[in-house]
Protein backbone atom coordinates (compact mmCIF):
# COMPACT_ATOMS: atom_id res chain seq x y z
CA UNK A 1 0.00 0.00 0.00
CA UNK A 2 1.22 3.50 -0.84
CA UNK A 3 2.64 5.38 2.12
CA UNK A 4 1.63 8.89 3.05
CA UNK A 5 4.56 11.31 3.07
CA UNK A 6 4.27 14.17 5.53
CA UNK A 7 6.06 17.27 4.21
CA UNK A 8 8.33 19.07 6.64
CA UNK A 9 7.62 22.60 7.85
CA UNK A 10 10.37 23.94 5.56
CA UNK A 11 8.92 22.06 2.57
CA UNK A 12 5.45 23.48 3.17
CA UNK A 13 6.88 26.96 3.61
CA UNK A 14 8.95 26.74 0.41
CA UNK A 15 6.00 25.49 -1.64
CA UNK A 16 3.89 28.42 -0.47
CA UNK A 17 6.69 30.89 -1.22
CA UNK A 18 6.97 29.48 -4.73
CA UNK A 19 3.28 30.18 -5.27
CA UNK A 20 3.47 33.82 -4.17
CA UNK A 21 4.40 36.43 -6.74
CA UNK A 22 7.81 37.98 -6.48
CA UNK A 23 6.02 41.33 -6.42
CA UNK A 24 5.81 40.72 -2.68
CA UNK A 25 8.77 40.92 -0.32
CA UNK A 26 9.30 37.38 1.08
CA UNK A 27 12.52 37.73 3.01
CA UNK A 28 12.93 36.32 6.51
CA UNK A 29 11.47 38.72 9.06
CA UNK A 30 8.89 40.24 6.74
CA UNK A 31 5.17 40.13 7.48
CA UNK A 32 4.50 37.86 4.51
CA UNK A 33 7.22 35.39 5.52
CA UNK A 34 6.05 35.29 9.14
CA UNK A 35 2.46 34.52 8.09
CA UNK A 36 3.61 31.73 5.77
CA UNK A 37 5.84 30.23 8.44
CA UNK A 38 2.99 30.22 10.97
CA UNK A 39 0.69 28.48 8.52
CA UNK A 40 3.40 25.94 7.64
CA UNK A 41 3.82 25.01 11.31
CA UNK A 42 0.08 24.40 11.78
CA UNK A 43 -0.26 22.66 8.42
CA UNK A 44 2.54 20.25 9.36
CA UNK A 45 0.58 19.19 12.45
CA UNK A 46 -2.52 18.61 10.33
CA UNK A 47 -0.52 16.60 7.79
CA UNK A 48 0.70 14.39 10.65
CA UNK A 49 -2.90 13.64 11.61
CA UNK A 50 -3.74 12.87 7.98
CA UNK A 51 -0.88 10.37 7.91
CA UNK A 52 -2.37 8.61 10.93
CA UNK A 53 -5.79 8.42 9.28
CA UNK A 54 -4.24 7.18 6.05
CA UNK A 55 -2.43 4.38 7.92
CA UNK A 56 -5.73 3.19 9.36
CA UNK A 57 -6.89 2.33 5.85
CA UNK A 58 -4.37 -0.54 5.92
CA UNK A 59 -5.61 -3.54 7.91
CA UNK A 60 -2.03 -4.47 8.80
CA UNK A 61 -1.71 -1.27 10.84
CA UNK A 62 -4.79 -1.99 12.97
CA UNK A 63 -5.14 -3.85 16.24
CA UNK A 64 -7.60 -4.34 19.07
CA UNK A 65 -10.91 -2.50 18.84
CA UNK A 66 -9.89 -0.62 15.70
CA UNK A 67 -9.32 -3.90 13.87
CA UNK A 68 -12.58 -5.32 15.24
CA UNK A 69 -14.58 -2.35 13.93
CA UNK A 70 -12.74 -2.33 10.61
CA UNK A 71 -13.58 -5.94 9.67
CA UNK A 72 -17.12 -5.73 11.06
CA UNK A 73 -17.94 -2.67 8.99
CA UNK A 74 -16.47 -4.00 5.76
CA UNK A 75 -17.19 -7.72 5.80
CA UNK A 76 -19.49 -8.34 8.76
CA UNK A 77 -16.85 -10.45 10.50
CA UNK A 78 -16.94 -10.63 14.29
CA UNK A 79 -14.00 -11.38 16.56
CA UNK A 80 -14.53 -14.80 18.14
CA UNK A 81 -15.09 -14.52 21.87
CA UNK A 82 -13.24 -16.56 24.47
CA UNK A 83 -14.79 -19.94 25.24
CA UNK A 84 -14.94 -21.44 28.77
CA UNK A 85 -13.54 -24.92 29.27
CA UNK A 86 -15.86 -27.75 30.24
CA UNK A 87 -15.50 -31.02 32.07
CA UNK A 88 -16.98 -33.72 34.24
CA UNK A 89 -16.64 -33.67 38.02
CA UNK A 90 -17.08 -36.76 40.17
CA UNK A 91 -18.92 -35.84 43.37
CA UNK A 92 -19.25 -37.94 46.51
CA UNK A 93 -21.66 -37.50 49.41
CA UNK A 94 -25.34 -36.88 50.04
CA UNK A 95 -26.66 -33.47 49.16
CA UNK A 96 -27.81 -31.12 46.43
CA UNK A 97 -25.68 -29.49 43.76
CA UNK A 98 -27.21 -26.35 42.30
CA UNK A 99 -26.39 -24.41 39.16
CA UNK A 100 -23.52 -22.06 39.98
CA UNK A 101 -22.04 -24.04 42.88
CA UNK A 102 -18.27 -23.53 42.83
CA UNK A 103 -15.32 -25.92 42.66
CA UNK A 104 -11.66 -25.00 42.48
CA UNK A 105 -8.12 -26.16 41.81
CA UNK A 106 -5.27 -25.45 44.20
CA UNK A 107 -3.97 -22.85 41.76
CA UNK A 108 -7.25 -20.93 41.89
CA UNK A 109 -9.05 -21.99 38.68
CA UNK A 110 -12.75 -21.92 39.48
CA UNK A 111 -15.54 -23.93 37.88
CA UNK A 112 -19.31 -23.93 38.33
CA UNK A 113 -21.97 -26.59 38.12
CA UNK A 114 -24.18 -26.18 35.06
CA UNK A 115 -27.17 -28.24 36.23
CA UNK A 116 -29.07 -28.97 39.41
CA UNK A 117 -28.51 -32.53 40.59
CA UNK A 118 -29.19 -34.61 43.71
CA UNK A 119 -26.12 -36.50 44.95
CA UNK A 120 -26.52 -39.78 46.77
CA UNK A 121 -23.28 -41.74 46.82
CA UNK A 122 -21.13 -41.00 43.78
CA UNK A 123 -22.33 -39.11 40.71
CA UNK A 124 -20.87 -37.15 37.84
CA UNK A 125 -21.85 -33.56 37.10
CA UNK A 126 -21.06 -31.18 34.27
CA UNK A 127 -18.92 -28.15 35.09
CA UNK A 128 -17.76 -25.05 33.24
CA UNK A 129 -14.93 -22.62 33.93
CA UNK A 130 -15.92 -19.31 35.52
CA UNK A 131 -13.46 -17.41 33.32
CA UNK A 132 -13.41 -18.14 29.62
CA UNK A 133 -10.06 -18.92 28.02
CA UNK A 134 -7.48 -21.64 27.69
CA UNK A 135 -6.34 -21.21 31.31
CA UNK A 136 -9.45 -23.16 32.24
CA UNK A 137 -8.02 -26.28 30.59
CA UNK A 138 -6.66 -28.07 33.65
CA UNK A 139 -5.29 -31.55 34.13
CA UNK A 140 -7.03 -34.57 35.59
CA UNK A 141 -7.44 -34.81 39.38
CA UNK A 142 -6.78 -31.09 39.93
CA UNK A 143 -10.28 -29.83 40.83
CA UNK A 144 -10.53 -30.96 44.44
CA UNK A 145 -11.67 -27.94 46.44
CA UNK A 146 -15.01 -26.29 47.26
CA UNK A 147 -14.47 -22.59 48.06
CA UNK A 148 -17.96 -22.53 49.57
CA UNK A 149 -18.94 -25.62 51.58
CA UNK A 150 -21.81 -27.62 50.08
CA UNK A 151 -23.70 -29.44 52.79
CA UNK A 152 -23.34 -33.21 52.58
CA UNK A 153 -20.71 -33.20 49.82
CA UNK A 154 -17.51 -34.83 51.06
CA UNK A 155 -15.24 -35.13 48.02
CA UNK A 156 -14.92 -33.87 44.44
CA UNK A 157 -12.41 -34.54 41.69
CA UNK A 158 -12.16 -34.47 37.91
CA UNK A 159 -11.00 -37.82 36.58
CA UNK A 160 -10.26 -36.34 33.15
CA UNK A 161 -8.83 -32.98 32.03
CA UNK A 162 -11.19 -30.11 31.28
CA UNK A 163 -11.24 -29.17 27.61
CA UNK A 164 -12.49 -26.71 25.03
CA UNK A 165 -11.28 -23.50 26.68
CA UNK A 166 -10.06 -20.99 24.09
CA UNK A 167 -8.88 -17.41 24.38
CA UNK A 168 -10.48 -14.55 22.49
CA UNK A 169 -9.45 -14.52 18.84
CA UNK A 170 -6.11 -12.85 18.27
CA UNK A 171 -5.56 -9.90 15.94
CA UNK A 172 -3.54 -12.10 13.58
CA UNK A 173 -6.32 -14.68 13.33
CA UNK A 174 -9.04 -12.09 12.77
CA UNK A 175 -6.92 -10.29 10.18
CA UNK A 176 -6.24 -13.57 8.39
CA UNK A 177 -9.96 -14.37 8.24
CA UNK A 178 -10.61 -10.91 6.81
CA UNK A 179 -7.96 -11.36 4.13
CA UNK A 180 -9.39 -14.77 3.20
CA UNK A 181 -12.78 -13.08 2.73
CA UNK A 182 -11.21 -10.48 0.47
CA UNK A 183 -8.78 -12.65 -1.49
CA UNK A 184 -10.73 -15.93 -1.62
CA UNK A 185 -14.38 -14.98 -2.02
CA UNK A 186 -16.85 -17.47 -0.53
CA UNK A 187 -19.98 -18.02 -2.59
CA UNK A 188 -22.62 -20.68 -3.22
CA UNK A 189 -21.01 -23.33 -1.06
CA UNK A 190 -17.65 -23.27 -2.80
CA UNK A 191 -14.45 -24.50 -1.14
CA UNK A 192 -13.77 -21.10 0.42
CA UNK A 193 -17.26 -21.00 1.89
CA UNK A 194 -16.54 -24.14 3.90
CA UNK A 195 -13.24 -22.62 5.05
CA UNK A 196 -15.11 -19.51 6.17
CA UNK A 197 -17.82 -21.46 8.00
CA UNK A 198 -15.28 -23.59 9.82
CA UNK A 199 -13.17 -20.68 10.98
CA UNK A 200 -16.23 -18.84 12.28
CA UNK A 201 -16.58 -21.43 15.08
CA UNK A 202 -14.88 -20.50 18.36
CA UNK A 203 -11.78 -22.63 18.89
CA UNK A 204 -11.05 -23.43 15.24
CA UNK A 205 -7.57 -22.35 14.15
CA UNK A 206 -7.63 -23.44 10.51
CA UNK A 207 -9.54 -25.59 8.03
CA UNK A 208 -8.74 -27.65 4.96
CA UNK A 209 -11.55 -28.64 2.62
CA UNK A 210 -11.65 -31.79 0.47
CA UNK A 211 -14.48 -31.85 -2.10
CA UNK A 212 -15.83 -35.19 -3.38
CA UNK A 213 -13.69 -37.02 -0.83
CA UNK A 214 -16.16 -39.91 -0.56
CA UNK A 215 -18.09 -39.64 -3.81
CA UNK A 216 -20.44 -37.10 -5.36
CA UNK A 217 -22.03 -34.50 -3.06
CA UNK A 218 -19.57 -35.20 -0.24
CA UNK A 219 -17.28 -32.69 1.45
CA UNK A 220 -14.72 -33.28 4.16
CA UNK A 221 -13.56 -30.51 6.48
CA UNK A 222 -10.34 -31.22 8.38
CA UNK A 223 -9.83 -28.80 11.26
CA UNK A 224 -7.19 -27.91 13.82
CA UNK A 225 -7.79 -25.88 16.95
CA UNK A 226 -6.62 -22.40 17.94
CA UNK A 227 -3.36 -23.84 19.25
CA UNK A 228 -2.80 -25.34 15.77
CA UNK A 229 -2.94 -28.92 17.05
CA UNK A 230 -5.45 -31.76 16.85
CA UNK A 231 -9.01 -30.66 17.71
CA UNK A 232 -10.98 -32.45 20.43
CA UNK A 233 -14.34 -34.16 19.91
CA UNK A 234 -16.25 -31.25 21.44
CA UNK A 235 -14.85 -28.83 18.86
CA UNK A 236 -15.36 -31.27 15.98
CA UNK A 237 -19.00 -31.70 16.99
CA UNK A 238 -19.54 -27.94 17.25
CA UNK A 239 -18.28 -27.42 13.71
CA UNK A 240 -20.36 -30.33 12.42
CA UNK A 241 -23.49 -28.89 14.06
CA UNK A 242 -22.82 -25.46 12.61
CA UNK A 243 -21.99 -26.49 9.07
CA UNK A 244 -24.09 -29.62 8.49
CA UNK A 245 -25.78 -31.16 11.56
CA UNK A 246 -26.40 -34.89 11.23
CA UNK A 247 -29.28 -35.13 13.71
CA UNK A 248 -30.59 -38.46 14.96
CA UNK A 249 -29.65 -41.32 12.63
CA UNK A 250 -28.34 -38.77 10.10
CA UNK A 251 -31.87 -37.49 9.47
CA UNK A 252 -30.75 -33.88 8.91
CA UNK A 253 -27.40 -34.62 7.27
CA UNK A 254 -27.15 -33.03 3.83
CA UNK A 255 -30.55 -31.35 4.13
CA UNK A 256 -29.30 -27.78 4.46
CA UNK A 257 -30.06 -27.70 8.20
CA UNK A 258 -26.77 -25.87 8.77
CA UNK A 259 -24.67 -23.50 6.72
CA UNK A 260 -23.94 -26.03 3.95
CA UNK A 261 -26.34 -26.10 0.99
CA UNK A 262 -28.94 -28.81 0.43
CA UNK A 263 -27.47 -31.98 -1.05
CA UNK A 264 -23.93 -31.47 0.26
CA UNK A 265 -22.99 -34.11 2.83
CA UNK A 266 -20.27 -32.58 4.95
CA UNK A 267 -18.11 -34.61 7.33
CA UNK A 268 -15.99 -32.77 9.89
CA UNK A 269 -12.87 -34.42 11.29
CA UNK A 270 -9.54 -33.30 12.69
CA UNK A 271 -6.02 -33.62 11.39
CA UNK A 272 -3.95 -36.71 12.12
CA UNK A 273 -1.06 -35.86 14.44
CA UNK A 274 2.44 -36.16 12.96
CA UNK A 275 4.68 -36.61 15.98
CA UNK A 276 7.93 -34.66 15.91
CA UNK A 277 10.68 -36.02 18.16
CA UNK A 278 13.82 -33.97 18.70
CA UNK A 279 17.28 -35.20 19.67
CA UNK A 280 19.82 -32.42 20.20
CA UNK A 281 23.20 -31.83 21.82
CA UNK A 282 23.78 -28.19 22.72
CA UNK A 283 26.67 -25.93 23.60
CA UNK A 284 25.40 -23.49 26.21
CA UNK A 285 26.65 -20.05 27.13
CA UNK A 286 28.38 -19.41 30.44
CA UNK A 287 26.00 -19.47 33.38
CA UNK A 288 23.19 -21.30 31.58
CA UNK A 289 21.93 -24.68 32.78
CA UNK A 290 20.08 -27.32 30.78
CA UNK A 291 17.11 -27.24 33.18
CA UNK A 292 16.62 -23.56 32.33
CA UNK A 293 17.10 -24.02 28.59
CA UNK A 294 14.92 -27.12 28.16
CA UNK A 295 11.48 -25.44 28.55
CA UNK A 296 12.64 -22.59 26.30
CA UNK A 297 13.62 -25.05 23.58
CA UNK A 298 10.31 -26.90 23.87
CA UNK A 299 8.37 -23.63 23.67
CA UNK A 300 10.35 -22.49 20.62
CA UNK A 301 9.71 -25.77 18.82
CA UNK A 302 5.99 -25.52 19.56
CA UNK A 303 5.97 -21.95 18.27
CA UNK A 304 7.63 -23.04 15.05
CA UNK A 305 5.23 -25.97 14.56
CA UNK A 306 2.30 -23.64 15.20
CA UNK A 307 3.58 -21.21 12.55
CA UNK A 308 3.62 -23.88 9.82
CA UNK A 309 0.40 -25.75 10.70
CA UNK A 310 -1.78 -26.13 7.58
CA UNK A 311 0.57 -23.70 5.79
CA UNK A 312 3.68 -25.77 5.01
CA UNK A 313 3.98 -29.39 3.92
CA UNK A 314 7.31 -30.05 5.64
CA UNK A 315 9.00 -29.51 8.96
CA UNK A 316 12.17 -27.82 7.81
CA UNK A 317 15.37 -29.20 9.33
CA UNK A 318 17.27 -25.98 8.60
CA UNK A 319 14.58 -23.60 9.89
CA UNK A 320 13.82 -25.53 13.07
CA UNK A 321 17.49 -25.82 13.96
CA UNK A 322 17.91 -22.08 13.42
CA UNK A 323 14.94 -21.30 15.67
CA UNK A 324 16.63 -23.25 18.45
CA UNK A 325 19.85 -21.31 17.91
CA UNK A 326 17.91 -18.07 18.44
CA UNK A 327 17.27 -18.95 22.09
CA UNK A 328 19.27 -16.94 24.63
CA UNK A 329 21.91 -19.17 26.17
CA UNK A 330 22.23 -21.53 23.21
CA UNK A 331 25.54 -20.93 21.45
CA UNK A 332 25.53 -23.88 19.06
CA UNK A 333 24.34 -27.42 18.57
CA UNK A 334 26.69 -30.28 17.74
CA UNK A 335 24.05 -32.86 16.84
CA UNK A 336 20.45 -32.26 15.84
CA UNK A 337 17.93 -34.75 14.47
CA UNK A 338 14.20 -34.70 13.78
CA UNK A 339 12.63 -38.13 14.10
CA UNK A 340 16.10 -39.62 13.97
CA UNK A 341 17.18 -37.97 10.70
CA UNK A 342 18.85 -34.81 9.48
CA UNK A 343 16.24 -34.19 6.80
CA UNK A 344 12.99 -32.33 6.32
CA UNK A 345 9.97 -34.22 7.63
CA UNK A 346 7.03 -34.33 5.20
CA UNK A 347 3.59 -33.43 6.54
CA UNK A 348 0.54 -34.86 4.78
CA UNK A 349 -2.31 -32.62 3.69
CA UNK A 350 -4.50 -34.09 6.44
CA UNK A 351 -1.76 -34.08 9.08
CA UNK A 352 -0.54 -31.54 11.61
CA UNK A 353 2.90 -31.62 13.23
CA UNK A 354 2.80 -31.94 17.03
CA UNK A 355 5.70 -32.05 19.44
CA UNK A 356 6.54 -35.45 20.87
CA UNK A 357 9.73 -35.97 22.85
CA UNK A 358 12.57 -33.48 23.25
CA UNK A 359 15.83 -35.19 24.26
CA UNK A 360 18.49 -32.58 25.06
CA UNK A 361 22.10 -33.08 26.07
CA UNK A 362 24.98 -30.70 26.72
CA UNK A 363 28.27 -30.98 24.92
Amino acid sequence: MTTYKVPSIDEIEQEMLNNISDDYVKDVGTFTRDLIRTFAIQSHKFEGKLEGYFRKLDVYNLSGEELTRFVEQRKGLHRKKANPSKGILTVEGTGNIKVGDLFETESGNRFKATKDIVISGIKEIEIEAIEAGKNGNVGANTIKLMPVTIQGITKVTNKAPTIDGYDEETDDSLRERYLIEIQKPATSGNRYHYMQWGREVVGVGDVRVFPLWNGNNTVQMVIIDDNKVVANEELINRVQEYVDPKGNNNETWGTGAGQAPIGAYCTVSTATPKTINIQCTLILGKGYELDIIRPLVEEEIKRYLKSIAFKKNTVSYALLSSWILSIDGVQEWTTFTINGSQENIPIGEKEVAVLGSVNLNVS
